[in-house]
């Protein structure tokens, strides 16, 4: 029987909550999952969604935990030259969650046609892992197929 390949991750488009760049930013970890994403995407893994509230919280963020300027930098020039942009307009962003920077993500996500939103937020699980067809995952789940991996619970189990 032949295997079915992989879905290609260059069908696979992600909304980043905030939460992920700023670990990815604040990592001393050079392997940690949130930087090797940023490298997958920078490589053209995957298509990366964003929108001007959510770089602007991002940078906001990073600022106060005094990020190095070099690495906010260097961000901000990639998703200006490698994102995908989304208009958000106010008037379409749902009152679904209780943080309204989270509701952004779910109008950006929406309006962009995301697979996928990664994110390490508390707030988005109540939603039970998905929103309108866009799976809701964390950093490392998301890598996973990124790489085509399988995840270390699904190989254990395969034996």
């Amino acid at each position: 029987m032949i295997e079915p390949a992989p879905p290609s991750p260059r069908l696979w488009r992600a909304v980043f909550d905030t939460n992920v760049f700023v670990s990815a930013a604040l990592s001393r970890n050079p392997t940690s999952p949130t930087r090797e994403l940023l490298d997958r995407w920078e490589r053209g893994e995957f298509e990366l969604l964003t929108c001007a509230a959510l770089v602007a919280e991002w940078a906001e963020k990073l600022i106060e935990r005094n990020a190095p300027s070099a690495e906010v930098a260097k961000v901000l020039a990639a998703l200006s030259a490698l994102a995908e942009w989304i208009d958000v307009p106010d008037d379409v962003i749902p009152a679904l969650l209780t943080d309204p920077d989270d509701n952004v993500v779910l109008a950006c996500a929406t309006l962009g046609r995301a697979t996928h939103i990664v994110t390490y937020d508390p707030h988005f699980d109540s939603l039970g892992g998905e929103y309108q067809g866009i799976q809701i995952v964390k950093a490392l789940p998301f890598l996973w197929a990124v790489r085509g991996d399988t995840p270390p619970d699904e190989a254990t189990a395969a034996r």
